[in-house]
């Protein structure tokens, strides 16, 4: 057996078979990395022939003519063949050996257990034991990131499409979305040209950044650009007839009151005169913006398809408009892609820490209101090449600075 570079065709052909293949490791995200400063190779391990493991290796100069690679989502591998994986992991520092790198950091989409979103409990699945036996094969264990330190996020959400109902949410998530419908919100595709736009909700301000995102995955029609737009004539419509009928129904809270001075005859009366007072201000809210629009982006979503997958890249909403429009747009891509016949919904990354003094505490409880199942990736490591110049790089600070941590506002809300 031997490693060899391959073409992008036979690549595909081995990366397609794997459970392991992901969006990460197409030539369309290799093409985006090159425009942020990697170099990459298509690399295999054949056997007979036969490409049997594969893998997209990102790779960049550190140092002098020192160099790391980087093999998004993990090598493309049997990891329960240990014989097969012993024997790729030794070609694979060989042949990196002799083109100077000093590591190449990999993360595995393998999920090594799970959170029950009832008491946050951890369960555990066999794979766990992966980590010691990856470990004696010299890759390194980098520390399990509680937050989003590493490249990828160790815990993630995801919406199994083919069972999750709109029952199944919890109270207060069905509430927001609930009252989302009535704001005048509609989910449209979004043309990219006009970026600039929305500018002003967008988690990067390189507009050419998503430009090139948008461009790459275009080409093989792989990607959707959504944004979520508040119809405020529709919305003043909507909280007319809301005032209305609630203008009717307090007329009898107030007839029953001058009958009976009961605490919920009375509670009844103030929780229907909060609601005309919220209408009435809906109502002057929206006919003030309407003097200079119709409507107005509140939301965006990005995501990326792949086979029966789509994976929400990024998303955000404007936190000036009262409309819970985060709440309709992930209830509305739930649906579109349920309809769409895709199996599962990666809504983003949460925190590994679920207490309410965690800084992505309302990050948490937000994608956990639609009740997905939230899956422990095995982590990152790195399979280190050459250990003098790991190790310099280590104490150096060199892979800190290259490294560096995500700040909140750049994880995908």
């Amino acid at each position: 057996m031997y490693i060899k570079e391959l073409t992008i065709n036979e690549f595909y052909e081995c990366a397609k078979k794997s459970d392991l293949f992901s969006y990460m490791q197409t030539k369309e995200y290799a093409r985006l990395m090159a425009e942020r400063g990697y170099n990459y190779d298509y690399i295999g391990l054949v056997k007979d022939d036969k490409v049997i493991a594969a893998s997209l290796i990102l790779w960049k100069r550190i140092l002098y003519n020192i160099k790391f690679g980087y093999a998004p989502k993990g090598f493309l591998v049997n990891y329960y063949d240990m014989e097969l994986l012993e024997t790729f992991t030794k070609l694979i520092i060989k042949y990196y050996k002799h083109k100077n790198f000093a590591f190449i950091k990999v993360n595995p989409e393998i999920v090594i257990g799970g959170i029950n979103t009832r008491d946050y409990s951890f369960v555990s699945n066999p794979n766990a034991s992966l980590v010691t036996k990856l470990v004696a094969l010299g890759y390194k264990k980098l520390k399990n990131n509680l937050y989003f330190e590493a490249q990828t996020p160790r815990f993630e959400a995801y919406i199994d499409l083919k069972r999750t109902k709109f029952e199944n949410y919890t109270k207060a998530t069905r509430n927001k979305v609930n009252n989302s419908k009535r704001k005048g919100l509609k989910l449209e595709k979004f043309d990219i040209d006009n970026i600039s736009d929305i500018s002003s909700i967008l988690l990067k301000k390189d507009l050419n950044a998503y430009r090139t995102f948008h461009s790459i995955f275009s080409e093989n029609d792989s990607i959707d650009f959504y944004v979520v737009k508040a119809d405020f004539e529709q919305l003043i419509k909507n909280s007319e007839k809301l005032y209305e009928e609630e203008l009717d129904k307090n007329y009898l809270y107030n007839e029953i009151i001058h009958r009976s001075n009961k605490k919920s005859a009375i509670n009844t009366k103030m929780n229907s005169d909060a609601k005309i007072t919220i209408f009435k201000n809906e109502i002057k809210f929206a006919t003030n913006l309407l003097k200079d629009n119709k409507d107005v982006i509140v939301a965006y979503a990005i995501v990326v398809r792949q086979d029966n997958r789509a994976v929400l890249i990024e998303s955000n909403f404007d936190r000036s408009f009262p409309f819970n429009q985060n709440y309709f747009l992930f209830d509305a891509l739930i649906n579109k892609y349920k309809e769409n016949k895709f199996e599962y919904l990666s809504i983003g990354p949460v925190s590994g820490d679920f207490k309410k003094d965690s800084p992505y505490y309302t990050l948490n409880r937000f994608k956990i209101g639609f009740n997905p199942s939230i899956y422990e990736f095995i982590g990152e490591f790195d399979l280190v090449i050459n250990k003098y110049m790991y190790n310099y790089l280590l104490r150096s600070g060199r892979l800190a600075k290259e490294f560096n941590k995500k700040s909140i506002d750049e994880v995908n809300r």
